[in-house]
């Protein structure tokens, strides 16, 4: 017992919610050892952020924790039930003894204080530090975490950083009382990958170095694989499988744990669909059962190979063909510095004289970090963002130099799926009217009730039922939230369609049901794509050519197999290395 920290016996967290019970946690036990990291890996609703939130007792109704013990144990081995303390003695454990670092940083920092404000206070709060002392000490912390220019990033304020400092920001607050465990939940999802990779460097570094526990929980076992010593799978609020990671990956048991194995983009092939969940087991829900049924050869990887002879004919088909869209020297500046009568004397060159060519049924995969202009050069090809110079010429007409009355026809034609489904649909509209409305706009279909007729047709066309049609964006799930908005984009029956960043921050099961329902709609209706990510292992499943950016430019463009297997540029050789699994 020593050599335990923390010990989680039967722990049953229920949500009571319109006269239902959503069992979110549901009899787990876990033991967590001195100096290890233990993985926690499973999909939304699996039940791993409800079991971090039971540690740190930060559930709020209509959630109670209804049973169970979480004992922490001391230096000494003496144990306290953490959920037996009243609220003011687990604030002495909070912090000091169990620090958390949350997904989603933006949300979790306060956005009206300084980032250094909010680390002192902790650290003045548990430490009992006086204010020069306490800032000494975050600054210390920041330069730790390799944040930089550290006494900018103290007086900056969350808004003002980028989604990997803040995240460093987040590492530096646990860290800042000494803590002898640190739950990371999901601290690398929607990140790129080369961050994600510094971040799971950072916390495998502190653990070592100060012998402290980590739980770090993911919905992919690939980043789980790359920090984790053991690791246990949830789904549906239980434990299906646990396990050392070595055999997890090399002899997994339970056909959920396999599934999603599978689902994950594989990097030394090329399939012409995902396999997913429903490939390997059957659910059969009956009252408050739960039964799996593993399905034996669900999916069978030999016939969903590309072979190379296929692709080299597909690739050069399509580049025989006139291109779609002819990109030319295209600029993107925004204004960083103004003189005093405010005209732009600085810039930052977004999109920095950047030329390629799209061809018509092609799926050209965009690349590169957060910053490099991925996405203001996809906003500014359907004018939601203004080029400075340059031109795109579609279909022999060029999109830059039209205004904004010129490129309404053309609208129908050329459209984007935005990464966060949830702030791009209207909370107080039901889905089907979202999916109608742009048909309304643009005056399709003659009727009302043809209109509502081809929104069932879109709906079952995304995987999605009829009955949908009157719900809200808030009652589906990520996933289904997606699909809704691919929906809404195929309402005006287009022919080129930008994706961008569409299935970063989805569960890996989730990202291949999405990823195969796109492939399946090009070839169904002859679409052309621009999809962009910060994960090339995503886009070379996905692409026929990849692109890569960087800081504004494109550094490298070429056919997805030999652009992977043969990089050019260093760059593009650290993206590859950054992918969970692939060693550097």
């Amino acid at each position: 017992m020593q050599n335990n920290i923390l010990k989680i016996d039967g722990l049953k967290t229920y949500f009571h919610t319109e006269g239902r019970v959503v069992k979110a946690v549901d009899g787990l036990d876990l033991v967590l050892k001195r100096g290890e990291t233990l993985g926690i890996v499973g999909e939304s609703g699996s039940g791993k952020s409800v079991t971090s939130l039971s540690i740190m007792r930060l559930i709020d109704r209509p959630g109670i924790i209804e049973a169970g013990s979480i004992h922490y144990f001391d230096k000494a081995g003496v144990s306290t039930d953490l959920l037996q303390l009243s609220e003011k003695e687990i604030q002495g454990y909070r912090g000091s003894k169990i620090a958390m670092i949350f997904q989603e940083p933006m949300s979790s920092l306060n956005p009206s204080y300084k980032c250094g404000a909010q680390i002192t206070e902790a650290i003045r709060l548990h430490l009992k530090l006086n204010k020069a002392d306490a800032k000494i000490k975050t600054l210390q912390l920041f330069e730790k975490v390799k944040l930089p220019e550290p006494e900018r990033i103290f007086q900056s304020y969350p808004h003002q950083l980028s989604g990997g400092q803040l995240q460093r920001v987040m590492i530096a607050m646990a860290l800042s009382c000494g803590p002898d465990i640190i739950i990371a939940d999901e601290p690398t999802t929607a990140l790129d990958v080369t961050v994600q990779k510094s971040i799971i460097q950072l916390l495998k570094t502190f653990s070592k170095e100060a012998g402290t526990s980590v739980i770090f929980i993911s919905h992919d076992l690939g980043v789980i694989s790359e920090i984790a010593d053991r690791v246990i799978v949830m789904y549906k609020g239980k434990v299906m499988e646990r396990g050392s990671i070595k055999d997890m990956f090399e002899k997994p048991q339970h056909p959920y744990t396999k599934s999603l194995l599978a689902c994950r983009p594989p990097l030394d092939l090329k399939l012409d669909r995902l396999p997913v969940v429903s490939d390997f087991m059957e659910v059969i829900e009956s009252g408050d059962k739960i039964e799996i049924r593993e399905i034996v050869n669900g999916f069978n990887e030999a016939k969903h190979i590309l072979n190379q002879d296929y692709i080299e004919k597909r690739n050069a088909s399509i580049q025989a063909q006139a291109p779609l869209l002819s990109v030319q020297h295209l600029n993107t500046w925004y204004p960083k510095k103004k003189n005093f009568f405010g005209k732009p004397v600085a810039f930052l060159k977004a999109v920095n004289d950047v030329s390629f060519d799209v061809y018509p049924g092609e799926t050209l995969g965009l690349v590169g970090e957060s910053g490099c202009g991925k996405s203001t050069l996809g906003r500014t090809l359907v004018k939601l963002v203004q080029a400075q110079s340059g031109k795109a010429i579609y279909k022999g007409h060029d999109l830059i130099g039209m205004s904004q009355k010129e490129m309404k026809p053309w609208r129908k034609e050329i459209q984007i799926i935005f990464q966060d489904p949830y702030s791009s649909l209207n909370p107080r509209m039901s889905i089907g009217k979202a999916i109608l409305e742009p048909m309304q706009v643009h005056k399709l279909y003659g009727s009302e009730q043809q209109r509502k007729e081809k929104v069932v047709d879109l709906l079952e066309t995304v995987n999605l039922e009829a009955d949908h049609y009157n719900r809200y964006p808030h009652e589906f799930s990520g996933g289904q939230r997606q699909r809704i908005s691919i929906a809404r984009t195929l309402a005006l029956d287009p022919k080129f369609i930008i994706c961008d960043e569409c299935v970063s921050a989805l569960d890996v099961s989730v990202q291949a049901q999405v990823l195969n329902l796109l492939m399946e709609l090009r070839a169904k209706m002859n679409l052309t794509y621009i999809f962009i990510s910060h994960d090339l292992s995503v886009v070379k499943f996905i692409s026929d050519r990849i692109m890569v950016m960087q800081e504004g430019r494109i550094v490298e463009l070429g056919n997805a197999e030999k652009v992977y297997r043969n990089p050019k540029e260093n760059y593009t050789k650290t993206l590859i290395n950054a992918i969970p699994g692939v060693s550097s």
